[in-house]
């Protein structure tokens, strides 16, 4: 059975009897978060500034347990070594690049949030075609695939549930409309028109596209590889839990939560 455990999860006691724990040596693991403005915690903390320590995957900061703290305090050899390559704006184009900084910082776990700028752009014209999309997930996961490292793949949140529960709210249909924030799904967001129902499930589809390609280029990549199964897609964010300065990252809370959902998915395979 210890032989089919992440070896990240070695340590960890919770997950399995505490007589096999102890005959598991404790690898030193290297947690690096790959992607945009998410996973670097961006307007988490502050006025539109990148909050490293809050990010759900590789933050230190107690308010959002990441994944992070949960493996240290699972037992997981990981003390000092997480690190952060995510950029905010970055889109699939950028993920290379961001692998290749993973790979040469000797990465034994990591995890990838990567597509909501690909979605979310200035338009719906100008939406990474999924066939691109695709392409370049694969291209990074081959390049990261040969150093052995375990691969979390979280998915691309559903961002017509942001607009419904913030298509209400004044503050948030400003900043929206002002911050040009994700017009092509969050453009007229009080509008009722066909053609702008019509465009919201459009570009909802193309999330729903993206992950299922994010699935496949993971079950590719063979077992070290989890996806998590639409979780952070489904999950139903509050208007609560994004940052008041754009209503559209999240905020503290939201880390937190996004690191509660994808974190308790990488805990149930580790023991499956």
């Amino acid at each position: 059975m210890i032989r089919k455990i992440m070896p990240v999860f070695a340590a960890v006691t919770l997950c399995w009897p505490a007589t096999a724990a102890a005959a598991a040596p404790r690898e030193p693991v290297i947690l690096v978060a790959l992607g945009d403005s998410i996973s670097v915690g961006f307007n988490a903390c502050g006025w539109f500034v990148d909050c490293p320590s809050r990010s759900w995957s590789a933050g230190d900061h107690a308010d959002v347990n990441s994944h992070y703290l949960r493996m240290l305090a699972a037992g997981a050899d990981v003390m000092g070594r997480n690190l952060n390559f995510a950029e905010s704006g970055s889109t699939s184009a950028d993920l290379l690049g961001q692998v290749r900084e993973a790979v040469a910082a000797k990465a034994t776990y990591v995890t990838i949030l990567i597509g909501a700028n690909d979605v979310c752009t200035r338009s719906e014209q100008s939406m990474t075609a999924v066939a691109t999309y695709r392409q370049r997930i694969t291209a990074a996961l081959r390049e990261l695939r040969p150093g052995g490292a375990q691969v979390f793949v979280a998915s691309i949140p559903d961002v017509k549930h942001l607009w419904r529960v913030g298509k209400a709210n004044v503050l948030a249909r400003t900043f929206w409309s002002i911050g040009g924030v994700c017009q092509a799904l969050l453009a007229n967001p009080a509008s009722k028109a066909k053609k702008d129902e019509e465009r919201r499930d459009r570009v909802r589809a193309r999330v729903v596209a993206y992950n299922a390609e994010l699935a496949a280029a993971c079950a590719a990549y063979g077992p070290a590889c989890r996806y998590d199964g639409g979780a952070l897609f489904g999950y139903p964010f509050t208007l609560g839990q994004v940052s008041g300065w754009d209503f559209f990252h999240p905020n503290a809370a939201g880390q937190r939560a996004l690191a509660e959902v994808t974190f308790k998915d990488v805990a149930a395979h580790a023991v499956g």
